[in-house]
């Protein structure tokens, strides 16, 4: 059986999505599950998160997306059992402005990954904050998408455009697309605001967010700049229990596919 795709998607940026990915990635594989890290951001922040830069990144997603070498040439271990990473680099900034005059261009990753979804049991996709061609690639490329939202004022707006696009996205090109859940990220239960974000979040989207609420926290802040996810920085620390709540119930709902 091939894997389980999940785009993390946010098109407002600083709301724990790259976070996120890392994270969830990191707990599936200590559940024994083998897992990819696609690193669709431009940015590379799941790719740094892990510890890979300079030359080890040196070949990454976009030579694998123009066809210049094959995925075992360009998917690296993470450092830990299970866990593999697709790393991205500013090359994939290219990536996005070549695309825009290719056919068929909304499907240049699901095609490249096509190949290796056997090898895997969860495929995470960490998409750009945006709504971009490289965006709408990691929608379409997924059977699931995990929305992260932050909890402050503006999250339900944010979260009413993201939905409205990916409704677009299943009626126009992948009508197998299909929402796992929203996640609420950065609460802080010393702040009133968090709560009744939680509250509204899950009122106005009822069966349709996760249990796991991640917390704001130093440690989840720290974790990237020692190249390493939450569970091998501090796996007793609060942020590192929510990302493992986080990854049982995305398996428990995978099961259930």
């Amino acid at each position: 059986m091939s894997a389980t795709t999940i785009a993390f998607c946010n098109q407002k940026g600083g709301v724990g999505k790259t976070t996120t990915a890392v994270n969830t990635a990191a707990y599936l594989a200590e559940h024994g599950k083998r897992v990819l890290l696609v690193d669709l951001d431009p940015q590379a922040n799941a790719t740094s998160g892990l510890g890979i830069y300079g030359d080890r990144a040196k070949i990454n997603l976009y030579h694998f997306l123009s066809e210049q070498v094959q995925a075992h040439e360009v998917i690296l271990n993470s450092g830990m059992e299970n866990f593999d990473i697709l790393p991205g680099g500013q090359d994939m900034a290219g990536a996005a402005v070549e695309l825009v005059d290719e056919e068929d261009r909304e499907f240049k990753l699901k095609k490249s990954i096509a190949q290796i979804l056997d090898y895997y049991d969860f495929v995470i996709i960490d998409c750009p904050p945006s709504l971009g061609i490289l965006t709408v690639n990691g929608l379409v490329a997924a059977d699931k998408v995990v929305i992260p939202v932050q909890c402050e004022y503006y999250a339900l707006e944010g979260l009413s455009q993201l939905l409205e696009t990916i409704e677009l996205i299943k009626e126009n090109i992948e009508p197998n697309l299909d929402v796992m859940g929203a996640l609420l990220t950065m609460s802080d239960k010393r702040n009133r605001l968090s709560a009744s974000v939680i509250k509204e979040v899950r009122r106005n989207f009822p069966g349709n967010v996760f249990e796991a609420v991640i917390p704001r926290a130093v440690s989840l802040a720290e974790a990237p700049s020692y190249g390493k996810p939450i569970s091998h920085y501090n796996s007793f620390s609060k942020g590192a229990r929510a990302y493992k709540n986080l990854a049982q119930e995305i398996i428990k709902l995978s099961q259930n596919l």
